[in-house]
């Protein structure tokens, strides 16, 4: 079986999207790019602003309640389908409770053949492409940029503080295509 899925977890701008629309650039078949931050655009209201969906303290911290939980299990679940039915699909996460959240997201793509790729940046790096980007709270990359990774075992890993995105991108396209991107 060909790889259907890749998974970039990473701590905010650690620099997975920029791989991600590399990816899409390189492989030679079409990938759809979806991530964490798609869906937590897309949240309503009741789940950004009340404490069972998602919130964003003032240095960086990110509290997850039970109604983001079951919306993010339907929004795997539904990027699952999209695989099953013959998309192949890049997925940008934040595994915030690590090896847990991998299990979750294992669980949901069950059957599929899939590709797991640690992108890791030190705090120091993502800290000032985050100061950088404006529009995340500051502290967010640093207090991330180990914590995404503990206990998740991965088939692929780079590093984007020492690697541009481009060369991090042809380092995965070889493992999804056997060495040729």
């Amino acid at each position: 079986m060909s790889t259907q899925v890749i998974v970039l977890n990473g701590g905010s701008s650690s620099g997975k999207t920029g791989i991600s629309r590399c990816l899409q650039a390189i492989l030679p078949t079409p990938w759809i790019a979806l991530g964490v931050d798609d869906l937590v655009a897309r949240l309503p209201p009741s789940l950004t602003a009340s404490g069972s969906g998602i919130a964003f303290g003032q240095q960086g911290e990110v509290e997850v309640g039970a109604g983001f939980r079951e919306i993010e299990a339907a929004w795997t679940a539904g990027i699952a389908a999209m695989a099953r039915a013959g998309a192949r699909v890049i997925i940008d996460d934040v595994f915030l409770g690590g090896a847990a959240s991998q299990q979750r997201t294992r669980e949901r793509l069950a059957g599929l053949d899939v590709l797991w790729v640690g992108v890791r940046c030190d705090a120091e790096t993502a800290a000032g492409r985050e100061l950088a980007r404006g529009d995340r709270t500051v502290g967010m990359a640093a207090s991330q940029a180990e914590i995404v990774h503990e206990g998740v075992v991965y088939d692929v890993e780079v590093d984007t503080s020492k690697t541009e995105a481009l060369e991090c991108a042809r380092t995965i396209a070889a493992a999804v295509t056997g060495g040729t991107p």
